[in-house]
């Protein structure tokens, strides 16, 4: 009984003493958020400092707590961002965590698989949403130009989605194609134009896309073989994750602007123009009116670009759909893009975990109206002082040059009226296309270690569309005559093509830690399968009314060329002590496009690291994060560019247009195509050696790099003897050529504190080319290959490729000047002093490609603002300018044919008359092109939780194409590369479609 007394005192009195304790408890809540963009942080750890009294914030980043009245300070803490302490406060709280470098743990995504960024032994960058440019982006490379050392990314003028050319290390061939491979979620794409699409790539929505990772040098790059020596850029696209379904919306509304015109000459200096030179029927030509043609064929444009998304989980299966609308107007009137994307992304994990499947499924349809780019050109020569409109019905009453002696009542090499091929031709198309891959990872059972991995995709599209151009339009005025004598007018021609592009790869990946000794081994093999099958539809020419044009059927109604390319392949990675590192690769792949001799080619790697900063003495020093030495050697292959079949003669029909007689009659014959069997791999040799670095907790990283790439076996279009061969030139492997360069990185946080943050990021590249054999046997007499051809003149050329200097020098005369410094007409030095001027006095000067490229960029968050820019520069390009040279002359102004042309203002400076043709390849015309660009600037504002706290709101502006600064005379000192697939090349301008100036308004929703 006494006991039972006893027990029921204490716990009276232990309930006394907790009544007031529980009186005394309160409930603290609030919200933690990333201090760099206000993003909710869930799973946060919020506890009562010094106690085992906690919660974890929810996936809005809500958090309640209830605390003792006497308790002061709450801790929180989260993987990834610095803790902090912050004292109890009553109402709701507001926190925000700063995220602290944890860079060399993250996961980058490389060929066949991942690795610890702290692991990569290669030249790999990985860039990822924190990393991507703000704006108006159409295309995917537009999200990291000027983000990455070593990566050049052009753009290829201001058409909706004509997308950019990419150069990585400045690329390794001369008339293969130097184009980097690039993998969409394990899908390598094809490099083939797709018929009615400026740009594969623009059928890409960026806003899909997660991260980049650029690998540059042969160790990364020589698991793809065949397809790696001019780099690989990996795209993966975004995915799930596990919790409740998130939506997010994203709209964004463009004005595209145009920027600098084309120097011209202005209505009031062509009129003194031509009353100072021209007579007195030359005078007469002139109209009363004053016409910018560049303002009529330019206007103010808009677009629009809107995705909405959902991503989450479904029990075991993370999701992620996505559906994108972009319709976007160009600033040349008439040119139009609409796509819908749709994405989808599928994760599920079966069998406990031990079989992961990632499906992804892309899908775009694209609708384009092209604008007719010749208007250009003719704008620039359309004489100014010419109404736009005739104020008749005749030739949809554009004012056009007319002579009423020809046929079709037009000067025949008269320019026709700039606004008229615009508004008279209609070039639409229709491109659908899809790539899709089904992933599957098995960790088998018996033994976990060990991953099976099976990949199976396609990249599949079809694109047609129809070019109208109606029977009243100048362009196409009477332009073919029926078997009757009966004259047609106008288009009205359809083209198609589709591709199917097929992939399978199988490897087995086996990685184990042995920490008996202190290591790591990752090893991988496998085989891989690469089908590409592209169909061309060809189809006879017609008029507008449908009428054919004579002998313009096609030979045949469609072909459907192909390649195959298989590969066995296999890696080896060793870890010893975390602090050495080795990486060996192998692959072995074989192409169709070779003779059964030459099929296959061998393609090693190697690569080793050491981590300094691991080794004891350094280990103390606490203001060193990371020293990594790295140094690689391998070889690569390239196949692109050269026929699927010119290793065998084969026969194809000849056209109508080439038919031989017998007996009165034409026939069709077949005939025999030039080819060379002995024609091999291209191989390009790469050496790497690198200090990564990394300060203050990596609050500054970076990597200092210097390569040397050689490549041998060069593909070079080379001439043949006559009788030796079905055709006059054949690519063959004679030439060799070296690329060395240096690139520096640097990434710095100058500021972190609780409201604000700084970061700024800088990289350089400098990288120089040579070449050093184009001949199968030394040749002095040898210039080299001619290319680049220009306007004016007959079959002029500008551009050299020649032993002992740059890819892509200028072959100019030395033009001679004046005592006042202005050139002189057709006077150049005579350089082999033989008393005249002729094509031995050419010579090799300046070079297309810049020596050294610049990005640079920065970003600034305080509080619930952000903002900054980025700039981009090119040092050492020169651009041959071939308006002023073509345009820029009296017989180009005063057209003895009877017309009137404007011209290059620079006329004003040479007085040049236009006679003779040696002046067109002056290197007065090749001009400095180095230009500072600013690319972007933005500001935004997260509003965080609005509607009742429902919903997370972002507003955003930005300006792209800021302004350059160069000393260039043209329009634009970046041009776009010219030529057809795969031999482009840069260095010309002609005609350029001017980038515009754009600014965006964004709108982000997320709930």
């Amino acid at each position: 009984m006494n006991l039972k007394r006893l027990l029921v005192a204490v716990t009276l009195a232990l309930f006394a003493f907790s009544v007031p304790a529980l009186a005394q408890n309160k409930e603290v809540t609030g919200k933690v958020t990333d201090v760099k963009d206000g993003s909710p942080l869930a799973g946060v750890t919020v506890a009562i400092k010094g106690t085992q009294i906690a919660t974890a914030t929810d996936a809005n980043g809500l958090f309640k707590l209830k605390v003792p009245a006497d308790a002061k300070t709450l801790t929180i803490s989260s993987i990834g961002f610095a803790t902090r302490e912050v004292p109890v406060e009553a109402g709701e709280m507001s926190i925000g965590l700063s995220a602290i470098s944890t860079s060399l743990n993250e996961v980058v995504v490389i060929g066949y698989g991942t690795s610890r960024k702290k692991d990569l032994t290669g030249s790999v960058i990985n860039l990822t949403a924190k990393d991507f440019n703000k704006g108006s982006i159409t295309t995917p490379e537009q999200l990291i130009m000027g983000k990455a050392a070593g990566v050049q990314i052009t753009s290829n003028g201001g058409a909706p989605g004509a997308g950019s050319t990419i150069r990585i290390r400045g690329g390794a061939s001369l008339n293969a194609s130097n184009d980097p491979l690039i993998v969409i979620d394990g899908v390598p794409l094809s490099n083939n134009q797709i018929s009615g699409q400026a740009n594969p790539l623009s059928l890409i929505n960026p806003d899909d896309i997660a991260s980049f990772t650029v690998l540059k040098d042969a160790s990364a790059t020589a698991i793809y073989g065949a397809r790696g020596s001019n780099g690989v850029i990996i795209i993966t696209t975004k995915t799930g994750s596990k919790g409740k379904p998130k939506f997010s919306f994203t709209s964004q509304l463009s004005v595209y602007t145009p920027t600098k015109e084309v120097p011209v000459l202005t209505p009031t200096q062509f009129r003194a123009y031509v009353n100072a030179n021209g007579n007195a029927t030359q005078k007469a030509l002139m109209g009363n009116a004053n016409t910018d043609w560049q303002k009529e064929i330019y206007h103010t444009a808009l677009g629009q670009n809107n995705e909405l998304s959902m991503s989450g989980s479904l029990k075991n299966m993370p999701y992620r759909i996505s559906a994108g609308f972009l319709n976007q107007d160009g600033i040349l009137k008439t040119d139009n893009l609409k796509r819908t994307s749709l994405s989808i992304n599928l994760n599920p994990h079966l069998f406990d975990n031990h079989l992961n499947i990632q499906l992804s499924v892309l899908g775009t349809y694209s609708q384009s109206r092209f604008a007719n780019q010749g208007a250009i050109g003719a704008a620039v020569n359309f004489d100014p002082t010419q109404p736009v409109y005739s104020g008749s019905n005749r030739f949809g009453g554009y004012w056009e040059w007319l002579d009423p002696t020809s046929i079709s009542g037009l000067k025949g090499l008269a320019p026709r009226n700039p606004l008229g091929l615009l508004m008279m031709r209609e070039d639409k198309s229709t491109v659908q296309r899809s790539i899709g891959s089904a992933q599957f990872d098995y960790k088998v059972h018996f033994l976990p270690d060990l991953h099976a991995k099976l990949n199976l995709s396609y990249d599949i599209s079809q694109g047609e569309g129809t070019i109208y151009v109606p029977d009243s339009a100048a362009a196409s005025y009477k332009r073919f005559v029926d078997g009757n004598g009966n004259y047609h007018s106008g288009v009205n021609d359809h083209y198609k093509q589709t591709n199917s592009n097929t992939f399978l790869q199988f490897y087995l990946n086996y990685v184990k830690d042995l920490k008996s000794i202190r290591s790591r081994i990752d090893v991988m093999g496998g085989y891989e399968y690469n089908d590409y099958l592209t169909t061309n539809y060809y189809y006879a020419d017609y008029s507008a009314n449908g009428v054919k044009a004579p002998n313009s059927d096609p030979t045949y109604p469609f072909d459907k060329p192909e390649n195959t390319i298989l590969s066995y392949f296999g890696r080896l990675n060793y870890t010893y002590a975390d602090k050495y590192l080795l990486t060996a690769t192998f692959r072995r792949d074989g192409s169709s496009r070779f003779s059964p001799n030459n099929r296959w080619g061998n393609f090693p790697s190697v690569a080793v690291a050491w981590k300094i900063n691991q080794e004891n003495f350094l280990k103390n020093v606490n203001a060193l994060s990371d020293l990594k030495l790295r140094a690689s050697y391998g070889i690569t292959g390239q196949q692109d560019g050269i026929g699927n079949y010119d290793y065998i003669s084969y026969y194809g029909l000849s056209n109508a247009t080439a038919q031989y007689d017998f007996g009165g009659t034409y026939y069709q014959m077949f005939r025999p195509g030039g080819y060379y069997a002995n024609r091999k791999w291209e191989q390009t040799a790469t050496s790497n050696i690198a200090l990564d670095y990394g300060f203050l907790n990596n609050r500054i990283t970076g990597s200092i790099e210097y390569y040397y790439r050689k490549t041998t076996n060069l593909l070079n279009l080379i001439n043949q003897p006559a009788g030796t061969n079905f055709s006059n030139q054949i690519v063959a492997n004679v030439g060799d050529m070296e690329n060395k360069g240096l690139e520096f990185t640097i990434n710095a946080t100058p500021v972190r504190t609780k409201d604000l943050e700084w970061n700024v990021g800088f990289n350089i590249t400098y990288n120089t080319n040579k070449i050093t054999k184009l001949t199968i046997s030394n040749d002095p007499n040898y210039p080299g290959n001619l290319y680049g051809g220009i306007s004016g003149g007959t079959g002029n050329t500008i551009l050299i490729n020649s032993v002992g200097y740059p890819r892509g020098s200028f072959y100019v005369y030395k033009q001679i000047y004046d005592k006042s410094g202005k050139p002189i007409e057709n006077l150049f030095a005579d350089l082999n002093r033989d008393g005249i001027i002729t094509a031995s006095d050419l010579y090799r000067y300046k070079y297309a490609d810049p020596r050294v490229f610049l990005g640079f960029n920065t970003n600034l968050n305080y509080k619930k603002w952000n903002g900054g820019f980025s700039m981009r520069a090119n040092l050492g390009n020169y651009l041959y300018n071939n308006v002023a040279s073509s345009t820029g002359t009296m017989k180009n102004i005063l057209n003895p044919l009877g017309y009137l042309s404007n011209g290059s203002s620079d006329v004003l400076n040479t007085n040049f008359t236009g006679n003779g043709t040696n002046y067109y390849l002056s290197d007065y015309y090749v001009q400095n092109a180095s230009f500072l660009r600013m690319d972007n600037i933005f500001i935004g504002y997260n509003f965080g939780k609005v509607f009742k706290n429902t919903v997370g709101l972002r507003l955003g502006a930005s300006v792209q194409n800021v302004f350059v600064i160069t000393d260039y005379k043209g329009a634009d000192p970046e041009i776009n590369y010219q030529g057809t697939y795969p031999q482009t090349y840069s260095g010309i301008d002609n005609s350029l479609y001017i980038r515009p100036r754009t600014f965006v308004l964004n709108l982000n929703l997320d709930f």
